[in-house]
């Protein structure tokens, strides 16, 4: 196969791609054959010839080369797309519920396609083209979400900042289709309505999905609270953790976000389910208003933390981890003795272990002591590949919170 374009990697490199990761970086590349472009199609080999993978290059990109591809053989024509989005539909169709309206379909790197992000929203599509490579191959993952998922409508979200790094600009706007107005789904049973246009990343936080109803046992009618908890919801969002929560038989949610439109959103999804009357919408900075709760004495049953990703760079992680380490110690603050404290991180930077080792300083300071009872991530639509460990983001804590004097 005549290739235009060939990456030599250092002798001296790290055998990462070997071991299933599919970045090259700049400093692994000792040359190349052939004139680089955003984009272009590139064979790889180690420092003896030998190939290793075919991928796409960005020299543009701190990622100077991402894989698609371990066949020398292999063309990437839509025949290529489609039997990647094939391979992904079954993985979700295997390990999902039935009754799920709503899912990530591709998870880029995780289904063999770095830089694609494909959102299911019963008949329409959210597509995120993150890269110059896959932005460039637009019009053949067009016609291959066509060919497998027959959908109504597909919406181009490239909205996201990573964009920029790529050489790439922003845009928002429909692929194929029409709409008319948000999209409504069942999730876990629930009526959610989703804006695909308009909301938040591509409308909406499927990673929780599982998470949402996991919440059930520490929000329903119990010997601990016999009506049903009293719920404090932070960075709400659209409200589906809120949904949930009363679906589940909480008593009341008080829900905050900064965001007037996320909150809209989630008095809609309130109204649809029949609980708006079982919810407090506060639109305020979390933070500050975490700390007017604690000064007014209120107490909740259980206190939810499921704020944006703090740390979006490695240079951004100290902050974070002031940031997480204050609202939880302002969360716990805020139960009343044996409250549960469901607290989130989605900054891949901030790993498991500093992320829980945040909260229990938190608690140290706080005068508590916590019995972790569940520690998850990211449902099954959201694989990972294991030699890339950037995939697993998501972190999801459950704690009991007492005092030290209990």
């Amino acid at each position: 196969m005549n290739v235009g374009l060939k990456l030599f990697l250092r002798r001296d490199r790290r055998k990462r791609l070997e071991a299933g990761n599919p970045w090259i970086f700049r400093s692994e590349v000792e040359k190349w054959e052939g004139e680089p472009y955003p984009g272009k199609y590139a064979h790889v080999y180690n420092h003896q010839g030998v190939f290793l993978a075919a991928a796409y290059v960005n020299p543009q990109s701190q990622i100077f080369a991402r894989v698609l591809s371990y066949n020398p053989q292999e063309v990437i024509d839509e025949e290529y797309f489609i039997k990647r989005l094939l391979r992904a539909k079954q993985l979700r169709q295997q390990l999902l519920r039935d009754d799920s309206e709503g899912y990530r379909l591709v998870y880029g790197e995780a289904d063999g396609l770095p830089g694609l992000i494909v959102d299911v929203y019963k008949d329409v599509l959210t597509v995120q083209l993150l890269t110059a490579g896959m932005d460039l191959r637009r019009d053949l993952i067009l016609s291959a979400l066509q060919n497998v998922c027959q959908p109504r409508a597909i919406v181009w979200r490239n909205d996201a900042g990573v964009r920029r790094l790529e050489g790439l600009s922003l845009e928002n706007q429909m692929a194929y289709g029409h709409l008319e107005g948000p999209v409504e789904i069942l999730e876990n049973g629930l009526r959610l309505e989703v804006d695909v246009l308009g909301g938040q990343k591509t409308g909406h936080f499927f990673d929780q999905r599982e998470n949402r109803r996991a919440i059930r046992p520490y929000v329903q009618p119990s010997d601990f609270a016999p009506q049903g908890a009293r719920m404090l919801d932070c960075f709400c969002h659209t409200g589906a953790f809120t949904v949930h929560a009363l679906a589940y038989g909480a008593s009341h949610v008080t829900a905050v976000d900064i965001s007037h439109h996320a909150l809209e959103a989630a008095r809609r999804n309130l109204t649809l389910n029949g609980w708006a009357e079982r919810a407090e919408l506060v639109e305020a900075n979390a933070f500050d208003f975490l700390r007017k709760l604690e000064q007014d004495g209120q107490e909740f049953d259980v206190v939810l933390l499921d704020p944006p990703a703090f740390a979006k760079s490695r240079q951004a992680v100290n902050g974070a981890i002031r940031g997480y380490k204050e609202i939880n110690l302002r969360g716990m603050r805020l139960l009343r003795e044996g409250g549960f404290l469901l607290t989130c991180s989605c900054s891949y930077h901030v790993s498991s272990d500093v992320f829980q080792q945040v909260v229990l300083e938190a608690a140290t300071d706080a005068h508590k002591i916590l019995r972790q009872i569940e520690f998850r991530g990211a449902g099954p639509d959201h694989p990972y590949l294991a030699a890339l460990p950037e995939g697993n983001y998501l972190k999801f804590a459950v704690y009991q919170v007492t005092s030290r004097k209990a």
